[in-house]
């Protein structure tokens, strides 16, 4: 499977056609966020399977963890999802630094900022240095969402027509499944269609690393769109870890402060993640084809 890798000195990709099963399973750093636990659309035997093979000195939770805009709603907590918090808590005492950066479905955890919870510090914002000595922002995103910041009851009725779709969306792959078809994600073919809504994610990247620019950062480190993207705006690197709802992503930092989004198949439990081939700033449309395969 060919990959390509992020030089940080560069800050551009490069192409690689070294073999998935060749990646290194430790990592300097590892981001995920929206994991959306408590609710269906959770991959979280996807997951767990990425957190039992994967270590890292530092693991940064970048917002969305927990899904309590629909367990206020309706209660939904399987054993799964109560693994995947125990093996957070389990890295935690085994001496991985964990760093929980709330967001919009979990804002409650806004009300514990700087407290730490079975080893878990909670932050409302993070700075993260690599190793090449770049200081990016790490924040969840929410707050350059107009939607969620002006009419937060127009995001309640959009979450309920997005789990609609993550619900369609398991029904389609399980019968692509069935028929030995890759897992494909409705919600991101539709993301990527609409012209609205491409704009939007392209208007939050510049938000997001505009912002990283006045406040004097190298770069950012997000989630909340669900559009897993390593990119240079305008000599800010962007970094958005994606979701395990829809594409299963993590963003990684190597030993020498490369970083990379790795991809996780959610029909193939037992296939390793692999790489995920990016972009450079000016090629937009390569990830968005591949995306939507």
């Amino acid at each position: 499977m060919r990959y390509s890798k992020f030089d940080a000195q560069l800050e551009q990709p490069f192409e690689s056609n070294v073999w998935a099963t060749r990646a290194p399973t430790h990592f300097r750093s590892i981001f995920i966020s929206d994991l959306h636990l408590g609710t269906p659309g959770c991959q979280a035997d996807a997951l767990l399977n990425f957190l039992k093979t994967y270590t890292c000195d530092n693991l940064y939770l970048v917002g969305d963890i927990v899904d309590g805009w629909q367990l206020r709603r309706k209660w939904y907590w399987p054993q799964s999802h109560n693994d995947v918090v125990q093996k957070l808590l389990r890295k935690a005492r085994k001496g991985c630094r964990v760093i929980f950066v709330p967001g919009n479905h979990d804002e409650f955890g806004r009300h514990f900022l700087d407290h730490s919870f079975g080893g878990i510090e909670i932050l409302e914002e993070a700075v993260h240095i690599t190793a090449d000595g770049k200081k990016l922002w790490v924040i969840h995103g929410d707050y350059f969402d107009g939607v969620i910041q002006c009419a937060k009851w127009l995001a309640y009725v959009g979450d309920n027509l997005y789990e609609f779709t993550l619900k369609l969306n398991r029904y389609l792959n399980h019968l692509r499944a069935r028929m030995g078809m890759p897992y494909w994600s409705l919600s991101a073919y539709l993301k990527l269609k609409v012209k609205k809504a491409v704009n939007f994610i392209s208007d939050f990247e510049v938000a997001v690393a505009n912002e990283a620019r006045k406040l004097g950062y190298h770069g950012a480190i997000c989630g909340h769109i669900h559009q897993a993207e390593i990119r240079n705006i305008d000599g800010i690197l962007y970094c958005n870890d994606g979701d395990w709802v829809e594409s299963c992503t993590a963003l990684v930092e190597h030993a020498d402060g490369r970083l990379e989004i790795l991809r996780f198949n959610p029909n193939d439990a037992s296939q390793a993640l692999s790489p995920e081939i990016k972009q450079s700033a000016n090629e937009p449309s390569k990830v968005k084809e591949w995306a939507a395969v």
